[in-house]
């Protein structure tokens, strides 16, 4: 078996272990490595020109991030609560995560605001759907 096809075989199949393809390696050690070296960097190329060229799902992220701020916007409604009462209500334990995906994205939208915009840390500080908000719905 010529000694690229023989390459090509083994390093296509994702289930082989670094110690079989070091041991394949050591077993080629006196052969010509120009064509291993050729294939590996075709494979890398058309990695990367595939990874370049498709498209990011970023419709499928802004679509959970809005489902996200739905569920927000619905628990705070007419009512004014605090990180803990609005996390509560929405099952949720982790503050960095509902910070990340529910409450800086309503923020950033401007759907949602602090009752007391010049604290953002206060102890005291809830959260309310914006004014403009509640009349556009």
């Amino acid at each position: 078996m010529p000694t690229s096809i023989f390459f090509f075989i083994l390093f296509s199949q994702p289930y082989y272990t670094l110690s079989q393809i070091h041991n394949t390696i050591k077993i080629y050690k006196n052969a010509d490595s120009t064509c291993f070296v050729e294939f590996m960097l075709q494979t890398l190329y058309d990695m990367l020109i595939q990874v370049s060229q498709s498209d990011y799902d970023t419709d499928h992220v802004s679509d959970q991030e809005n489902d996200y701020v739905k569920r927000l916007l619905t628990i705070l409604n007419d009512k004014e609560l605090s990180i803990t009462e609005i996390m509560l209500q929405l099952g949720l334990k982790h503050k960095p995560t509902f910070r990340k995906n529910y409450l800086n994205p309503a923020l950033e939208k401007g759907l949602i605001e602090r009752i007391i915009p010049d604290k953002p840390r206060s102890k005291n500080q809830k959260y309310r759907i914006k004014k403009s908000e509640k009349i556009s719905k």
